[in-house]
C-alpha cells in the first residue's frame, strides 16, 4: 500500500506566485461568486476599528474553500479525472470538493472524522460526495485517504497544502483588496493556512507593505506559537474548540509563506468566539460558523493590536448545524454544531 505521506504529497511542493493568483481568479470566474463586503457601526465601536467584512460565508457551498477545490479542479486534466478526486476535511473543504468535482462530471471522496458536524456531512452528500468516516486525528485521516487513493486511483486534492488550492483561496483577498483600496490591514482566520498564505501572497503583490495578520482559536494556537518559535510547531493532539475548521496544524507548504510575510497571530478565546459569531449575526444579520467569528473575536480578545485602522476581515464560512447554536445550548454539553 502506498505510504500515507506518499499518497498525499502535492503535485507541486512550492507555495504559488501571484501570477498562479491571478490565474486562479480566471479560471474559476464563472464558477465562483465575487463575494461583497459588509460593514457595521456597532462592531466598529466595539473593535475599536473600522471592520470590512469579506463576506466568504456567501460563497457557493458556503465557505471560501470553494475557490481552492475550484481552482484545482478545474485545472485538471481530463485524464486526470477519470477516477475522481479525493481529500480529507472536517466540512468546507469536502463540500467545496464535491461540488468543485460535480461541475465536471468526476466523483469526489472525503474521509471525515466521526466527530464533523452532521450538518456538514450531509452537505458533502447533497453535492454528490462519498465520504469515508475516520478517527478525529490527522494520522487516521491521511491513512484512511491513502488506502482511498490506492483502492480507487483517485486525484488527492488537499486541503490547504496544495499551490492549486493557496492559489484559489489567495482570490478573495485580491477582490477584497481591488475592491477597498487603502486598506490599513487585512485579518484572516488560520488553521492550515492555505487561506493566510493566500492573503499574504495577494497582498504583497497588489498592496505592498500592507499587514496581513492570522486569527486562531487560543485552544489551536499552533501558528501562534509556530511564529514565536520561528518553526513549526504542529498541534500534539486534536485541540478542543468550536473553531471545527480550524482543528488542523498549520501546513508544511503554507508555514514558510506565513512564517515570512505575517504581521502577527491573534488569538481567541472560547468564549470571544461565541460573542463575535452572535455579534455578527445580531448586528450584520450574516449567519457565520465559529471558525468565521475567529478573526473579530481575536480583535475583540486584542483590542489594540489594530486599533484606529481600516481592517479587511475574511469571514471564512457560514455552515453549522442550526439546531446546535453555541449560545442556545452550551450548558447542555452543546458543541455549537460541531458534534460531540
Amino acid at each position: 500500500m502506498t505510504p500515507p505521506s506518499a499518497a498525499l504529497a502535492p503535485r507541486i511542493h512550492a507555495a504559488p506566485d501571484f501570477d498562479a493568483v491571478r490565474a486562479a481568479a480566471a479560471r474559476i470566474a464563472p464558477h465562483a461568486h465575487r463575494t461583497p463586503v459588509h460593514s457595521g457601526r456597532s462592531l466598529d465601536a466595539q473593535a475599536g476599528a473600522g471592520l470590512l467584512f469579506k463576506c466568504e460565508n456567501l460563497q457557493r457551498t458556503g465557505a471560501f474553500k470553494f475557490r481552492g477545490a475550484c481552482n484545482a479542479v478545474m485545472s485538471l486534466p481530463e485524464t486526470a479525472l477519470a477516477a475522481g478526486v479525493a481529500t480529507h476535511s472536517s466540512g468546507n473543504h469536502a463540500a467545496a470538493l464535491s461540488l468543485a468535482a460535480a461541475l465536471r462530471g468526476a466523483p469526489a471522496t472525503v474521509v471525515m472524522p466521526a466527530n464533523a458536524s452532521r450538518a456538514k456531512m450531509a452537505a458533502v452528500r447533497a453535492y454528490g460526495g462519498r465520504i469515508v468516516e475516520c478517527e478525529p486525528t490527522q494520522a487516521a485521516r491521511e491513512a484512511a485517504l491513502a488506502r482511498v487513493i490506492e483502492e480507487t486511483g483517485a486525484e488527492p486534492v488537499p486541503p490547504f497544502d496544495d499551490a492549486r488550492v493557496i492559489a484559489g483561496q489567495g482570490t478573495a483577498a485580491m477582490e477584497l483588496i481591488e475592491d477597498l483600496p487603502g486598506l490599513d490591514a487585512i485579518i484572516a482566520p488560520v488553521g492550515g493556512g492555505g487561506l493566510l498564505a493566500g492573503t499574504i501572497i495577494a497582498a504583497a503583490a497588489l498592496a505592498p507593505g500592507l499587514p496581513v495578520w492570522g486569527a486562531e482559536p487560543a485552544a489551536a494556537d499552533d501558528t501562534f506559537r509556530s511564529v514565536a518559535a520561528g518553526e513549526r510547531c504542529p498541534l500534539a493532539a486534536t485541540p478542543d474548540t468550536l473553531a471545527d475548521g480550524l482543528r488542523t496544524s498549520v501546513g508544511e507548504i503554507t508555514w514558510p509563506v506565513i512564517r515570512a510575510g505575517v504581521a502577527g497571530i491573534l488569538t481567541a478565546r472560547e468564549d470571544t468566539i461565541v460573542r463575535a459569531m452572535r455579534l455578527i449575526w445580531e448586528r450584520l444579520k450574516l449567519v457565520v460558523e465559529p471558525s468565521g467569528a475567529v478573526p473579530l473575536a481575536a480583535m475583540l480578545d486584542h483590542p489594540q493590536a489594530l486599533a484606529g485602522r481600516r481592517v479587511g476581515v475574511i469571514v471564512s464560512g457560514g455552515n453549522l448545524d442550526l439546531d446546535r447554536l453555541p449560545w442556545c445550548c452550551m450548558r447542555e454539553g452543546c458543541t455549537g454544531g460541531v458534534a460531540p
